[in-house]
């Protein structure tokens, strides 16, 4: 049964960087909502204003979504490079997963704020897929909006680990 990697944190947590460290030379195929919308519409809150983001990014998560159903279905294992801050957000990934015939894993990268800021200021001044501008205030919003895992079979992953 093809796995599936469900990553979840804030900006800057680690989950890419674990991704491709970890997951990918292990055979996971990594699909990234980031990259796709960068590849799109450029750096965001640079190239487009941060209200747009959801807008912009829903038909990116869509078509994540039906790439994931056929790669489960060709029996590939598969990690989901998205920040999924939402409880609801994850049970919705975890069912459509099981749907597919697939065995979820939901990692969770906790991370202190000053940590967080700390790599926020250095990848702010690159200008890659996997570096959006983030701003302090930017940071608080997201920690008010993000919802941590709690007895959700989240397994957790200390950014020291890899």
């Amino acid at each position: 049964m093809p796995v599936v990697f469900l990553l979840v944190g804030l900006t800057g947590a680690g989950k890419t960087t674990f991704a491709k460290r970890q997951l990918e030379p292990a055979g996971a195929v990594r699909l990234s909502v980031d990259e796709r919308l960068h590849a799109r519409h450029g750096r965001y809150g640079v190239d487009y204003p941060e209200r747009d983001y959801f807008q912009l990014e829903a038909p990116v998560v869509s078509e994540v979504r039906e790439e994931l159903v056929s790669l489960v279905a060709a029996g590939r294992d598969v990690v989901v490079d998205h920040g999924l801050w939402l409880r609801s957000d994850r049970e919705e990934w975890k069912k459509l997963v099981v749907e597919a015939g697939g065995r979820p894993r939901m990692l969770y990268f906790p991370v202190p704020r000053g940590e967080l800021l700390r790599r926020l200021a250095v990848r702010n001044e690159r200008e890659d897929a996997n570096s959006p501008a983030v701003t302090e205030s930017a940071l608080d919003d997201f920690y008010a909006r993000f919802e941590p895992p709690q007895d959700e079979g989240e397994e957790i992953i200390e950014s020291g680990s890899f």
